[in-house]
């Protein structure tokens, strides 16, 4: 197996090259072009992730992305939250998430904790 370093644009295009035709192929693991893709994959990401990084995203566009997608509706944080009126004033931006909210919306949906402690801009009082 011939692998190299992804250092520059160049071997990024590359990898990228033998990943797309290795995934059309779809070997199977184990095999030697099974493993070559998974080596080369595993330089893919991590040349993506110093190059390209994705930022974490709005606490509470996260929040509101996870209801919509998962079809929940404010009652249903209510458990993690509190009260109706608490969930609005999040979801509102008018208080903050405190860091027992953030633990139960982790348990609960299983969110991840470090994306929804990140700061988020509040609304002028």
């Amino acid at each position: 197996m011939n692998v190299n370093p992804i250092r520059t644009k160049d071997d990024y295009r590359a990898a990228l090259a033998v990943v797309s035709k290795l995934v059309d192929k779809d070997p199977a693991p184990g095999t030697p072009d099974g493993d070559r893709l998974d080596v080369l994959a595993t330089l893919v990401e991590a040349y993506e992730a110093k190059h390209y990084p994705i930022p974490a995203p709005d606490p509470i566009e996260f929040l509101q992305h996870v209801m919509e997608s998962r079809g929940l509706t404010r009652k249903d944080l209510e458990p993690c939250i509190g009260s109706r009126a608490r969930v609005s004033e999040i979801l509102n931006r008018a208080r903050p998430l405190t860091l027992t909210m953030i633990r139960r919306l982790s348990d609960v949906l299983n969110l991840p904790a470090d994306v929804l402690v990140k700061e988020y801009p509040a609304k002028a009082a």
